[in-house]
């Protein structure tokens, strides 16, 4: 019973994070979004950092399964493109945590959760791999550090066009994951 309440507090947090991001969420939006009282929250996650830990620890687990999944023989840049397609999936699904970029609270509170840090290394290391794997291939731009490749590839869950495009109406989701892509990976010129 409480992993089953717990589970609801996270997932109720994830997605008032995706649609309002964590400085405009409130514990009591969450607590109401559940059907608890603030006191009961607060048993289960001490602050409102923690709620937003656990929904961003939750997002990475679902992100490494995704990748433990991709198959081991493919080219890198084809698994690239496959972790960016299921970010801009869980994106337009409303499941992508929104976080400020800068928040001191919260980064504490994310550098201090090993279970976050450890996901975030695992799955750093593992599409570095891929990066540097796709740049020796020249499929990726060899000029580039890695590192800027990596943190591109990281940006598009915080990536605001995708949420204006679909408030837009004018494309299906399908449609704006390939545009997205494209110029993620092919840039903007003509070719």
């Amino acid at each position: 019973m409480l992993q089953v309440r717990e589970d609801a507090i996270v997932h109720a947090v994830n997605r008032l994070l995706a649609e309002k991001g964590f400085d405009a969420m409130t514990v009591d939006e969450v607590a109401a979004q559940v059907g608890i009282a603030k006191a009961s929250l607060y048993k289960h996650f001490p602050s409102k950092e923690d709620l937003a830990a656990a929904a961003m620890v939750r997002v990475m687990r679902r992100a490494q399964d995704f990748i433990s999944e991709l198959p081991a023989d493919a080219a890198p840049v084809e698994n690239l493109r496959a972790v960016v397609r299921w970010v801009l999936q869980v994106k337009l699904a409303g499941d992508m945590p929104t976080l400020p970029s800068q928040n001191s609270s919260l980064r504490a509170t994310l550098m201090g959760n090993p279970d976050y840090m450890d996901g975030l290394m695992e799955i750093s290391d593992q599409l570095g791999g891929w990066i540097e794997a796709a740049q020796a291939r020249n499929e990726l731009s060899p000029t580039l550090p890695a590192i800027a490749i990596l943190y591109t590839f990281y940006a598009r869950a915080c990536d605001s066009v995708v949420e204006f495009l679909q408030m837009g109406g004018l494309f299906p989701d399908e449609q704006i994951m390939e545009m997205v892509l494209t110029t993620c990976f092919e840039g903007l010129n003509a070719r």
